[in-house]
């Protein structure tokens, strides 16, 4: 395993970040570490990185435990932190031949990684003159300058354009072919792009582990009819076989989930026209990572 996480927990003081998280990642799997703000996700991350040391529980990464092997981690590790940490005052190429030289890698690799990350056109500027999503770039060469085992990556798409998202994203699907990569992310198409698997965490416990098919064949089979009425009807006369959630705001404008591969919406016509209702409009929803998001974070 290129990752092992077993009953990690972190306090900040009486605050529990994580609470007993456990899970465990194979190479060359692409993993999306889903969770709304202060779920524990970055806190997770610099545990794995080293930059800080739980409180409970233990964690390996490709073999080498975080708190007794802390080196080992760091050599084996690509990293790229939520907030970027770029020394704005040296141009593209000093900064990366520092961290060449931190790593005791060729300057060869340099041009390696600029290429890979598209930053050849702003090769020549200082740091301080590029754009948001050019220096996620710098960080994201930096992080592969040492061909690490494992990529760790907090929000890499933080702040780049719609194209710049999709060679990014290339990017890290190719690099994830021969390397685990480990990302956390609030933009649920760019997993549903190049995760093969999601894990959630919601105030500091996972709540969920499965691959993205699995999750989304699952999901298949609860379909949302929305479904407005002329009338108000009274929530006690809906009744469907295989209904399994009832919303409404205003008891004419519904919302019902069946559990159900079938077609739903002859049956919610066939229930307006028994109940002498109008249907004024009805839609199927499909159901989308960001809905299964929202009902495992809520």
């Amino acid at each position: 395993m290129s990752i092992v996480v077993e009953n990690i927990s972190k306090f900040y003081g009486e605050q529990k970040a994580l609470n007993s998280v456990s899970f465990s990642v194979k190479k060359g799997e692409i993993v999306g570490f889903l969770g709304p703000n202060g779920a524990g996700k970055s806190t997770l991350m610099k545990i794995l990185t080293t930059y800080l040391t739980p409180d409970e529980g233990k964690a390996e990464v490709n073999g080498f435990d975080v708190l007794t092997q802390s080196k080992d981690v760091q050599k084996s590790v690509g990293y790229l932190p939520e907030h970027n940490p770029l020394y704005l005052d040296l141009y593209i190429r000093e900064y990366l031949a520092f961290n060449a030289d931190v790593y005791k890698v060729s300057s060869s690799r340099i041009d390696e990684v600029i290429a890979l990350t598209g930053l050849t056109p702003e090769s020549h500027k200082k740091i301080s003159q590029l754009s948001k999503g050019y220096r996620q770039r710098v960080g994201l060469a930096c992080a592969l300058l040492h061909d690490p085992e494992v990529l760790i990556l907090d929000e890499p798409t933080t702040g780049l354009d719609p194209n710049q998202l999709v060679e990014i994203r290339e990017l890290i699907k190719n690099v994830g072919k021969n390397k685990t990569v480990f990302l956390s992310t609030h933009i649920m198409q760019e997993v549903e792009a190049i995760c093969d698997r999601i894990i959630i965490i919601n105030k500091g416990e996972l709540v969920e582990d499965k691959s993205l098919q699995s999750l989304t064949k699952n999901e298949i089979e609860h379909q949302i009819i929305q479904v407005e009425f002329d009338i108000i009807i009274d929530e006690a006369k809906i009744e469907f076989e295989n209904l399994i959630n009832i919303q409404t705001k205003d008891n004419i404008s519904w919302e019902l989930t069946f559990e159900s591969t079938d077609d739903m919406r002859p049956k919610v016509f066939d229930f307006a026209q028994s109940n002498n209702l109008k249907i004024l409009q009805m839609s199927k929803k499909s159901k989308k990572l960001e809905d299964i998001f929202r009902e495992k974070t809520n």
